[in-house]
């Protein structure tokens, strides 16, 4: 894990679909994220913290 991921880190616990943008771009799992936010600010973290350690 780098310094860049900690700090992609940090904006998806705040912002989770812009965590997942600078990671991933305007994506499958961009649009997933933000109607994952919709339903629940919990599963948008949990979604974006996946996406960014996963890749």
């Amino acid at each position: 894990m780098t310094c860049g991921d900690i700090i992609k880190i940090i904006i998806a616990i705040i912002l989770p679909p812009l965590g997942v943008f600078l990671e991933t771009g305007c994506s499958g799992a961009f649009l997933l994220n933000i109607l994952l936010t919709i339903l629940g600010y919990i599963p948008g973290i949990i979604h974006a913290v996946y996406i960014i350690t996963t890749r």
